[in-house]
């Protein structure tokens, strides 16, 4: 037999529901089937059993053929139950773009969801915290990359010379072949798994007579010789390869405010495809709607609301918000979790995040609770995230995958998870307001990016300045390709990225070993030496220092120019504690200030 259903639009029902799907006023949905309900216009047996309760559904046969062989039908509940609402029924699922399969879509409306299931442990998050390093055959670079090894710590090089990274690093080095002067080669694939880089990636200076093949000249560091750039400009390097290495690694190692989901954030605003969830999937009959109110935020602009009324009438119980599947997964890796800038209402609700584009799948899900009347920060932990499917734990569901994040959905139920209740549950209408949905990173933030620039880029135009007691590079900045100048700009773009950062100014590098006094000081103003050894050290405990966040310094030993540094190899100085270097150190302190001040009399 053929069965079809009109579905009607209910005044009752647009009153509270503003729907964003598509609207299907008198559309006929016909289907052939052998199903015991769909087969038999008497309905002899009970079709759902809703948290297990049987509820008849009543099949009114009619006398007027709207063709041939076919009936037309309304569905309603049997004495004393509400009716279902089977257009709305029908308006969710194409919303969603419908079940995958009518199989499916039976089994999930006929499954039971009260049978309580034990509530097992659940599988840890993994994270692979690669650290990239650019650069990695400098002198600098090449130091940071066995340091790290020597950690234990995972980490990737990016060099443009293969053969000759294998044979300085060895041939079990985690390698990608790219310059970052060309945009092109920086293949998102490569940066997988990376959570935070070292940029050690600088121009080549060299004596215009030329150096050894070992670069003796330039390797020690002190001695001045007549210099020139060679290989590619500094603009290229400096500005070009920190803006195209910024892009490549941006979305992998996060922003420090976070990465906007949903909301208003000043200028800006991201919306999402917002659709009614509710229990009308499993007969029930509440309803919500998720709508802008344009001066509802806590300073007057505009905010989400989702907002309906939630009954328990038809064994129902929740209502929901979901956003259809994006259109790309988000990657949410380089975050620590889920925050909700909202106005609670007392009760508590769950967020639902899911990994998977298919209709009914495992969603990773936290409860939280709200305050009445108050706008809160409400922060969920990635590792917090319970797998559950129709109300119940899978234990074991594969672990929350923050790369992938298909859909989130927001839901006020009378249920948690393994037959709990939500002790804040009330049948009636409900309010929640919410503003913004991002993406954090949780305190302390550390840097994720640390550059490795140069003490004296603010000097070459500084006002008052006398050049001939500055060092070679900035008295030669000019004729070096404004060498400082572009590497000053690549700082800049760091600083304007919103990445987590630390940029390290050394003063003039020595082959000489680590272990003397540093002085680390900010404003660029200081001129001394420094050794390789030394800044590849700072630059890996950077990486795990809250204090070095967001702040540029330069550095220099306490060792005079005319003075060498040695060590003794039987007696060595012990590693020092960078956290007393680093916790002196201000945000927003660049050199740059000096730049706008009058010029001072020489």
């Amino acid at each position: 037999m053929e069965l079809c259903f009109t579905t009607l639009s209910s005044p009752a029902s647009t009153s509270i529901l503003n729907f964003q799907g598509p609207k299907l006023p008198g559309r006929k949905f016909c289907k052939k089937s052998s199903h015991p309900f769909l087969a038999s216009p008497t309905l002899p047996k009970p079709f759902l059993q809703i948290y297990g309760r049987p509820r008849t559904l009543i099949y009114e046969r009619t006398s007027t053929r709207a063709s041939a062989g076919t009936y037309r039908a309304t569905i309603s509940a049997e004495a004393g139950k509400q009716s279902w609402d089977f257009g709305r029924f029908i308006k969710t699922l194409y919303f969603f773009n419908g079940p995958p399969s009518p199989a499916k879509f039976f089994d999930f409306l006929v499954e039971k969801l009260s049978g309580p299931s034990p509530s097992e442990s659940v599988n840890s998050m993994g994270t692979s915290d690669i650290v990239l390093v650019a650069g990695a055959t400098g002198g600098v670079g090449r130091r940071v990359v066995d340091i790290l090894r020597k950690k234990g710590i995972p980490v990737r090089v990016l060099v443009r010379n293969e053969e000759k990274a294998r044979r300085m690093l060895g041939s079990d080095v985690d390698l990608v072949v790219g310059d970052i002067t060309k945009d092109s080669t920086l293949i998102r694939e490569y940066f997988k798994g990376v959570k935070k880089v070292i940029n050690t990636v600088s121009v080549i200076v060299g004596p215009k007579e030329g150096d050894t093949p070992d670069r003796a000249k330039y390797s020690q560091g002190i001695k001045f010789f007549e210099p020139e750039i060679k290989g590619d400009s500094p603009e290229k390097v400096e500005y070009i390869g920190m803006r195209n290495l910024i892009k490549a690694v941006k979305d992998n190692l996060g922003l420090r405010r976070g990465k906007l989901l949903f909301g208003f954030e000043g200028d800006n605003y991201r919306q999402l495809s917002w659709g009614a969830l509710d229990d009308v999937v499993m007969g029930g009959v509440s309803e919500s709607t998720f709508q802008i109110d344009p001066r509802g935020s806590e300073d007057g602009g505009p905010t989400g609301v989702f907002k309906g009324v939630v009954s328990t009438a038809n064994n129902g119980g929740f209502t929901s918000i979901r956003t259809k599947n994006f259109s790309e997964p988000e990657d949410l890796s380089a975050y620590d979790g889920l925050e909700f800038r909202l106005k609670g209402d007392g009760h508590r609700y769950k967020v639902i995040v899911r990994t998977s584009r298919d209709w009914d799948t495992v969603g990773y899900t936290a409860g939280f609770n709200t305050e009445k009347g108050k706008w809160q920060l409400i922060q969920l932990p990635f590792s917090s995230l319970r797998p559950v499917f129709r109300a119940r734990t899978v234990s074991d569901a594969p672990p929350f995958d923050p790369s992938n994040v298909a859909s989130l959905q927001l839901m006020f139920s009378k249920f948690e998870y393994d037959g709990k209740l939500n002790e804040t549950f009330m049948e009636g209408p409900f309010e929640l307001p919410v503003s913004s949905i991002r993406a954090y990173i949780k305190d302390p933030i550390t840097p994720r990016f640390v550059h490795v620039s140069s003490a004296g880029v603010t000097r070459p135009e500084r006002p008052g300045l006398d050049l001939s007691k500055q060092p070679p590079a900035v008295r030669l900045n000019k004729e070096l390709d404004y060498i400082l100048t572009f590497k000053l700009k690549g700082e800049d773009l760091l600083r304007e990225s919103g990445i987590p950062y630390v940029i390290v100014r050394p003063c003039a590098l020595t082959e000489e070993p680590a272990g003397a006094d540093l002085i680390f000081d900010q404003g660029d103003n200081i001129t001394g030496k420094i050794s390789r050894e030394e800044v590849a050290r700072m630059c890996v405990a950077a990486l795990e220092i809250p204090y070095a966040c967001d702040k540029t310094f330069e550095v220099k030993s306490v060792v005079p120019f005319s003075e060498p540094f040695t060590v003794d190899p039987a007696n060595p100085p012990p590693e020092k504690d960078y956290d007393t270097y680093f916790k002196n150190l201000k945000e927003g302190i660049t050199g740059k200030e000096a730049l706008q001040q009058n010029p001072i009399p020489v």
